[in-house]
């Protein structure tokens, strides 16, 4: 198990965030680097975007 906690632990999004992640998605960040700036875990930012319809580049 990872000892990382996550202090927003199921937050609700709210609006200034979505824009900020269909912004950073479109310009073609990772998941990795999108999560580290909404200071959100990687699987919120995922289920996000497919909520969203958005598509999170991926890391190659």
């Amino acid at each position: 198990m990872s000892a990382k906690t996550f202090e927003r632990h199921r937050q609700p999004w709210r609006p200034d965030e979505v824009q900020k992640l269909h912004t950073l998605a479109k310009k073609g960040m990772a998941l990795k680097a999108i999560a580290k700036a909404l200071t959100r875990s990687e699987e919120s930012v995922k289920e996000r975007a497919k909520q969203d319809g958005l598509a999170i580049a991926k890391l190659r």
